[in-house]
């Protein structure tokens, strides 16, 4: 059974496809790609020498088709592997789970501010750095440039940052 072309040429076709497949989960610096090539042509050489033109033809064609397949199966399924994460960097469901929940952390904090008072450590033209309750914060001023030691209110929360309202001396916003 083993003599027969037709057997080895659809054999080192597929053979072909399995390492081709292989080598976007292995890293092998291509050597499972290049292997993968010569199997299947050598399947095609043989299915075209041994087994008649209509097998040389079938075989021809069908590597035409299921070699590009495979390729761009490969090229969709690799960027979620291990391996493919790792030398792209896309981040992990875990990574991006944990970056979620730090910038959620950050929001509630920010919220937790509002309606507390603190000092302006660099002046704010209207972007700068205020102090609250022992913390700095990246702010904007509502209304007017504020000098650095002005007392101020929180007063809102944006993406990065926190609104800021000056306090005067009776306490007002």
């Amino acid at each position: 059974m083993m003599e027969n072309p037709l057997v080895w040429g659809w054999v080192l076709i597929a053979l072909g496809l399995v390492l081709m497949i292989s080598e976007f989960f292995i890293p092998t610096g291509g050597a499972l790609g290049l292997t993968a090539i010569v199997a299947t042509i050598a399947g095609v050489v043989v299915l075209w020498m041994g087994a008649g033109r209509t097998w040389g033809l079938t075989g021809t064609l069908s590597v035409l088709v299921m070699g590009p397949a495979a390729l761009a199966y490969g090229l969709k399924v690799w960027p979620h592997t291990p391996l493919g994460r790792r030398i792209i960097g896309t981040p992990s469901d875990e990574d991006r789970a944990r970056a979620a929940k730090a910038e959620a952390d950050a929001a509630e904090s920010a919220r937790s501010i509002i309606g507390k008072e603190g000092v302006v450590l660099t002046e704010l033209r209207p972007v700068g750095t205020v102090e609250i309750a022992g913390k700095r914060y990246d702010a904007i001023s509502e209304a007017f440039i504020l000098p650095a030691g002005a007392r101020v209110r929180v007063t809102g929360q944006d993406v990065a940052q926190i609104k800021v309202r000056r306090i005067d001396d009776a306490g007002r916003a």
